[in-house]
């Protein structure tokens, strides 16, 4: 099985230098791969730096912005493996990521998209191990791991979507389902994708044992009025689906907070 990393670029050429180093470090030996960039119009001599890389990288150099979706689009219909990793540039990935999430894909009965826990590289501390609405109706990632006895039995968990910074699936499922939605401009199109998969019927799974480093939001930049556009977007078109998420993680919460303190929930006063 042939394997393809797709990293989506633009900018941030020292990052991208360190998370290929990364990536070199932690790819299992046997594993026949493809090593895919895809820039979207650097300035900073990342151009150049691609020119100079060796096989089983190979660059495609956008003629105009794409954003995100078109870009990492691009790069998923140039590749030639069955399973396609889309990775961040500001990744930091450790030993043993890539395994996990290989047999968390294949376990699932329909492989759809498989995700990892995420570690926030400036603070040591979990910043992802999928994505849901909060009772307040907000895209949030989740920060909830197993523990105790059973952090030893949970490998995989199902969610309702995960983030594409470090993500795999099967590049047939991808093109088939139509890749990322490029009228999402540089966020959402990786949670409207997996909304999309578990709507038809696939797996959308987070990989416990996979673990890897997040410089969090340095490929992005700040937050900016697209993220407003690309929620409203996600909002109107996935109403029914953000509802009952909001509904089960308020019920969640509820039931946590009884447990908790039995004699208020939510500001109310319950009578024995």
């Amino acid at each position: 099985m042939k394997v393809s990393f797709i990293i989506p670029l633009y900018n941030g050429l020292v990052l991208t230098q360190a998370m290929l180093a990364s990536l070199r470090a932690t790819v299992p030996a046997h594993l026949t791969h493809e090593i895919i960039f895809v820039d979207d119009g650097s300035t900073d001599g990342t151009r150049d730096w691609l020119a100079s890389l060796p096989p089983p990288c190979r660059f495609l150099l956008n003629e105009k912005n794409l954003g995100f979706a078109g870009t990492c689009n691009r790069g998923a219909a140039a590749a030639q493996g069955e399973l396609i990793f889309f990775l961040n540039n500001d990744l930091v990935l450790l030993p043993g990521w890539l395994e996990p999430m290989q047999a968390a894909l294949h376990s699932s009965q329909r492989p759809g998209i498989v995700g990892n826990i995420q570690i926030n590289a400036a603070t040591g501390m979990i910043d992802h191990t999928g994505i849901e609405i909060s009772s307040a109706a907000k895209l949030v990632h989740s920060h909830w791991q197993p523990r105790g006895l059973s952090r030893l039995m949970c490998a995989q968990r199902t969610v309702p979507a995960v983030t594409a910074a470090c993500c795999v699936l099967p590049r047939e499922t991808f093109l088939r389902e139509g890749g990322f939605d490029e009228s999402l401009r540089n966020g959402g199109e990786d949670i409207d994708l997996c909304w999309r998969l578990a709507q038809r019927g696939y797996g959308v799974i987070v990989a416990f044992k996979s673990v890897v480093r997040h410089h969090i939001r340095a490929s992005r930049g700040p937050v900016s009025l697209a993220d407003e556009a690309n929620t409203q977007r996600l909002f109107a078109r996935w109403r029914k689906e953000i509802i009952a998420l909001g509904d089960q993680c308020w019920a969640k919460n509820t039931i946590r907070q009884f447990f908790i303190n039995p004699c208020s929930v939510n500001g109310f006063t319950l009578l024995s």
